[in-house]
């Protein structure tokens, strides 16, 4: 014996046991839950619109890591008053029907969802003052064609420079496009965005945040200068924010301005889909063809030595293709 217990107490001694609440299977079905769609984010808080009321609210545990971003229709309980104070909570968020996704880098392999359940990516450019960048909006672009949304050109700043240098580079892609100015006329702008969820997408300075306000007049959206050492626009937006345009029946997504876009995630095949007359112009390619100017028996080339494609059209995808890869910057 040692100490007050024996080596038989020991033996016999029995843990006592925690007491936890028996594990079930069965969840909430959440049958008094509301629809909501997400407007922002801000620190892990969700700015939801709820039929016509804005509810704050907060990530259900349930959903564990699931991302919920930008344009995620979800369904919300709680506290849906809206009141000051008051905290929803996300319970569900439905199956996107879009996503707009992003690397940090071509090297990274996590992808960053940038908006849920748009249709149509509207790429702004400046054409003077920021200089266009051509390969930013090639990535732009592939981002659209991966996400299977409908890319816009929107050129700002017309009164600047000629649009014809930079429409000639795009024109055989058929991207469509409008020309806006400051000030100006913006009808055929608001008809592309009528009856659609768009995502405005651009370097900062190209006048994203001015097209908003004038296409939402209390939108109040900051505006922001480009330097005049650098060339470079100075971030106003620093989150996408959902604004509705009623007597369009349309939404627009504002994003902060980007300076890189990487397309880590995006696959040639992918990329090839978006060009359903290119597409079936591959189908004798040799398995895992990318179809870029350095494949030996690409189907592209043969077509355009038969005349079947158009070579500028042809080259214009392959150069959207070795986007992919060049660095993003």
């Amino acid at each position: 014996m040692t100490g007050r217990y024996s080596d038989q107490d020991v033996e016999h001694y029995d843990r006592p046991r925690r007491r936890t609440r028996p594990r079930t299977k069965e969840r909430p079905t959440y049958d008094d839950a509301e629809d909501g769609v997400v407007v922002t984010v801000d620190r892990g808080r969700f700015t939801l619109l709820v039929d016509d009321r804005t509810v704050l609210a907060m990530k259900a545990r349930p959903l564990g890591r699931k991302g919920v971003v930008v344009g995620d229709r979800v369904r919300v309980v709680g506290d849906t008053s809206g009141a000051d104070g008051a905290l929803a909570r996300i319970v569900e968020v439905v199956e996107r029907s879009t996503t707009l996704r992003r690397t940090a880098d071509d090297d990274d392999p996590v992808e960053r969802v940038i908006v849920a359940n748009a249709d149509q990516l509207v790429v702004v450019t400046a054409l003077a003052d920021p200089e266009p960048q051509p390969r930013l909006i090639d990535r732009a672009l592939v981002a659209a064609y991966d996400a299977g949304m409908q890319p816009l050109l929107c050129l700002t700043k017309s009164d600047l420079a000629d649009p014809e240098t930079l429409l000639t580079t795009y024109r055989s892609l058929g991207v469509p496009w409008v020309i806006t100015r400051k000030g100006g006329d913006l009808t055929e702008l608001r008809e592309r965005l009528r009856g659609r969820t768009s995502v405005l997408l651009g370097s900062s300075g190209v006048g994203k945040s001015t097209l908003v306000n004038a296409l939402i007049p209390d939108a109040g959206r900051d505006v922001g200068v480009v330097n005049a050492v650098t060339g470079r626009g100075r971030h106003t937006s620093t989150s996408a924010y959902l604004l509705e345009i009623p007597e369009l029946d349309a939404w627009i997504v504002d994003t902060p301005g980007i300076r890189s876009f990487g397309l880590a995630h995006v696959q040639p095949e992918r990329l090839i889909e978006a060009f359903p007359d290119l597409d079936e112009m591959t189908e004798d390619c040799p398995r895992g063809c990318t179809h870029g100017d350095d494949e030996p028996e690409c189907g592209l080339d043969e077509a355009v030595r038969k005349g079947e494609a158009d070579p500028v059209r042809v080259e214009s995808f392959r150069r959207l293709l070795a986007a992919r890869s060049e660095p993003a910057y």
